[in-house]
C-alpha cells in the first residue's frame, strides 16, 4: 500500500510530537530536582524508552508506506505540537506537570489523526492505539505524584508554557 499524502502528514505529526517527547523526557531527566527524585529520575527513563521505541516503529510503519519520515531537529522544533520545556532544574513537581502536558499532548495528536488514519489503513490505526493506551497510563501515572485523595486532577497541575 502507498500512503496517501493526508495519511503521511498524519504519521509525521504524530513522529514529530514523540521524537520531542524524547527530548524533553531526557531534559527533564538530567535536570530534574526535589523530593521523590529518583522515582521521577527512573520513570522519565521508562517514557523516554517508550517514545523512543514507538518513533522508530511510526518512522518504519511510514517507509512502510512509501513516506519518508523527517525526524531532523529543525522539523521537529518548527512542528512540534509541545509546548517548549523550560531550560535549567526544574522541581519534581512541575516536571511531573510539563511532562504530564507534554504526554498529553502526544495523545491528542494521535487522537486527531486517528480517525483519517483508521479509515485509509485500519493496520496504522492499530499502531495510534498502542501509543495512545501506553501515553495515557504515562500520563495517569506521573500526574498521580502531585494528586491529593478526591483533588481534581487539573487543579493539581502546575501551569505550563505555551508554544509560541
Amino acid at each position: 500500500m502507498k500512503a496517501s499524502k493526508e495519511l503521511g502528514a498524519s504519521l509525521q505529526s504524530v513522529l514529530v510530537d514523540l521524537l520531542e517527547l524524547q527530548f524533553q523526557g531526557k531534559q527533564a531527566h538530567w535536570n530534574v530536582v526535589g523530593s521523590n527524585f529518583r522515582d521521577m529520575h527512573r520513570q522519565l527513563d521508562e517514557i523516554i524508552d517508550v517514545a523512543r521505541a514507538f518513533s522508530d516503529q511510526t518512522a518504519e510503519r511510514m517507509r512502510a508506506l512509501h513516506v519518508v519520515p523527517d525526524g531532523r531537529s529543525a522539523t521537529v522544533a518548527s512542528a512540534t505540537s509541545l509546548a517548549p520545556f523550560p531550560e535549567g532544574e526544574v522541581s519534581t513537581k512541575d516536571t511531573v506537570g510539563l511532562i504530564t502536558s507534554a504526554l498529553e499532548a502526544v495523545v491528542a495528536t494521535s487522537r486527531g489523526v486517528h480517525d483519517a488514519v483508521d479509515e485509509e489503513d485500519p493496520t496504522t490505526a492499530d499502531l495510534l492505539h498502542l501509543i495512545i493506551d501506553k501515553l495515557e497510563q504515562f500520563a495517569w501515572m506521573v500526574s498521580a505524584e502531585n494528586r491529593r485523595p478526591g483533588a481534581d486532577a487539573q487543579a493539581a497541575k502546575p501551569k505550563t508554557a505555551t508554544k509560541k
